[in-house]
């Protein structure tokens, strides 16, 4: 088909009609991308609109929120405030009365210090006395010290010959009791010698052995009371000399029945 429509009054000139589709087109392009545009901005804005509808309903609340303690701040500190006014005029009566006091005291330290000053000329003087007093009870002590260091040698002198004397003592008796003992040992060692020699045959050693079983059974016992005496005596010297006292006693003997 052929377009045999002259150009006028539809076009200026040829090609206006087709310049203004193009021109169309591109608007409507345009038109579709602003849409688009719009479209993703007004979403955009949903969002942001809705998130900021719910950050003023939270700005609401906590509005509400912070009147209410604002309030009750608001009402604690009318009470603070009262409470401070009422502490702050019990503390000027409180104040009042600590001068009244203040005065009574500054009164009552002035004769005090007045006092002690008469107390340190008093104490003055009897710290003088005391410091004379004292140096001679050092004087006193000194010599009674070297007295005592004196006397606490004697003593152990006299403690040392003691014991000294205690075991010469213990030791005589012991010398004595051993050397009896001795005696009787040596004696009826000399008996049985004797038996055993007269008892040499055999109706003399039948006739003596009794006897002989006597005197050895003398001998025994003499022997073991001669260890026992050596031995307590012993012991009582050496709790002498380790200091123990109360130990200057004979020791018992048994006084054994000659067969």
């Amino acid at each position: 088909e052929t377009n045999t429509l002259p150009f006028h009054p539809f076009e200026m000139q040829q090609g206006d009609i087709l310049r203004v589709e193009k021109e169309h087109q591109v608007l409507k392009e345009q038109l579709k991308d602003a849409q688009e545009k719009y479209e993703q901005l007004e979403s955009r804005s949903s969002e942001e609109i809705g998130a900021l509808k719910e950050l003023l309903k939270r700005s609401l609340q906590e509005t509400e929120v912070l009147k209410s303690e604002l309030n009750w701040l608001n009402q604690d500190l009318e009470v603070k405030v009262k409470k401070w006014q009422q502490e702050k005029k019990e503390s000027q009566d409180n104040l009042k009365a600590l001068r009244s006091t203040a005065k009574k005291h500054t009164d009552t330290n002035d004769r005090y210090l007045k006092t002690i000053e008469e107390k340190e000329k008093q104490y003055n003087a009897d710290l003088n006395l005391c410091l004379e007093t004292s140096n001679k009870f050092a004087n006193e002590k000194a010599k009674l010290e070297e007295l005592i260091k004196k006397s606490q040698h004697d003593s152990q002198e006299c403690v040392k010959r003691a014991v000294e004397a205690e075991v010469s003592v213990l030791q005589n008796w012991k010398e004595t009791e051993v050397c009896k003992l001795k005696g009787v040992a040596t004696n009826a060692e000399a008996n049985l010698k004797v038996l055993k020699s007269l008892s040499s045959s055999a109706s003399a050693a039948t006739q003596l052995k009794s006897q002989i079983d006597s005197w050895e059974i003398f001998f025994s016992n003499v022997k073991k009371q001669l260890e026992k005496v050596e031995a307590e005596y012993e012991e009582k010297i050496q709790k002498v000399k380790s200091g123990a006292r109360s130990c200057l006693t004979k020791i018992e003997t048994v006084d054994l029945p000659t067969p």
